[in-house]
């Protein structure tokens, strides 16, 4: 995609996301994120607004399990077993597409009778905000590091750490929630430096709005956890700033792509099928390089799912945790968005980036690159009735919107499935 990038000038190069929100509803008291108590006191009647979760959104943080435990010790390649007849049908889906599609499909809602399909499956694409969930595992995988006896003293560092944005956070468009408990009051904004929230709070941020400063803070403080270890949860503000001053940038570049990419590789994942080279916004490069780029693959993130659902991504308990993470409570969109999965829970990344050439005379805007036009969704459907399934869909079709593409294809896997 270089080569060709060096002769587009000027271009447009653009990172998008869209705003949509995790964690079940009921999770205030058990992580302190604000934004959780307000939609709670919506569904309550307690704030006057219209509650428009779907049914799928209502279930209880107790509620969220994993489905693959009892094959926790099984390779991830065995998950891989074609199903002819589901192949075909998945198949048809792509009947007369090119390339630019390509999907990883496990039906899991029997595990002694797993079905899987796929399509280009191993073709690399820029995961956007998909990568997001690589900056989860590396938090997860250092709160284990420095609390590898007990996960409740993991979860009071995600409650009680409170760390300031600084330049990190800088810039993002797109805004976050901020609800002020006492008034009832919604603030919605940029992440600005002088912010303050806890550790559990920025992840939110990053998943639930998919928030570019949030996962570069989150990010910077799994580095932290790396190079300080045991004293981390006692680390000052100024220790923290000090320590980026001082560290060569080149060791820093190295410990952020080490924290983020050891752990995939841990779970099987090889570099190209999925990995993470560069922070999200310029103001975390100002102490960090990039290094071999991002990619990612469905066969890579149908690993991680797999992993995550077996209980293997660090453990079982941050395993559960990280997908409580992803549990939509709020608009859904893209994938998410088909009817065909009101009643689901569904378990859920998004993640897009598009490239503009504006002199190419072609059309060309938001969703929509001439160069590149890359859109992802990662999901985990489980029905009430046991089907259940996981669905990894990378597009790069040009001069489109491809969010339609997405629910379209998500109302038609979800038929196929249920058919069995």
């Amino acid at each position: 995609m270089k080569n060709h990038l060096k002769f587009l000038v000027p271009a447009l190069f653009c990172l998008a996301f869209t705003t949509i929100a995790y964690y079940p509803i009921d999770g205030y008291t058990r992580t302190g994120i604000k934004r959780l108590l307000r939609v709670e006191l919506i569904k309550n009647g307690v704030i006057k607004e219209p509650n428009t979760l779907p049914p799928g959104a209502m279930k209880s943080y107790m509620d969220i399990s994993l489905n693959l435990t009892a094959k926790k010790n099984d390779s991830t390649n065995s998950f891989f077993k074609v199903n002819d007849n589901f192949q075909s049908e998945i198949n048809g889906l792509f009947r007369g597409l090119d390339k630019s599609y390509s999907i990883a499909v496990l039906d899991i809602s029997d595990p002694e009778n797993l079905r899987f399909a796929k399509r280009n499956e191993t073709a690399g694409y820029q995961p956007g905000s998909v990568g997001k969930i690589a900056v989860l595992v590396a938090l997860f995988t250092q709160l284990a590091n420095i609390y590898p006896d007990s996960f409740e003293k993991r979860l009071e560092l995600l409650r009680t750490k409170s760390v300031k944005a600084g330049q990190w956070g800088m810039t993002d468009s797109h805004t976050i929630p901020i609800f002020n408990i006492e008034t009832n009051k919604l603030l919605k904004r940029q992440v600005i430096p002088s912010d303050v929230f806890s550790l559990f709070e920025w992840t939110d941020h990053m998943l639930s709005v998919s928030n570019n400063g949030a996962a570069s803070i989150v990010w910077r403080e799994a580095m932290l956890m790396a190079a300080f270890g045991k004293d981390y949860p006692n680390l000052t503000q100024e220790q923290a700033d000090s320590y980026f001053a001082t560290t060569p940038r080149k060791e820093l570049t190295d410990l952020g792509n080490s924290v983020v990419n050891l752990p995939l590789r841990k779970l099987g994942i090889t570099t190209d099928e999925w990995r993470l080279g560069s922070f999200f916004t310029k103001g975390a490069n100002n102490y960090v390089g990039d290094k071999g780029g991002s990619i990612g693959s469905p066969i890579g993130i149908m690993k991680f799912l797999i992993k995550l659902e077996q209980g293997n991504v660090v453990d079982e308990k941050s395993s559960v945790e990280m997908k409580r993470l992803m549990y939509m409570t709020d608009r859904r969109i893209r994938y998410a968005q088909s009817p065909a999965l009101k009643e689901a829970a569904v378990y859920f990344k998004s993640g897009s980036l598009y490239q503009c050439n504006k002199t190419s005379g072609e059309p060309c805007g938001k969703y929509m690159g001439n160069i590149s036009n890359f859109m992802n969704s990662v999901a985990i459907i489980e029905h009430p009735n046991n089907c259940t399934y996981m669905v990894v869909l990378m597009t790069n079709v040009l001069r489109k919107n491809s969010a339609t593409d997405h629910m379209t294809l998500a109302t038609n896997i979800d038929k196929i499935v249920k058919k069995g």
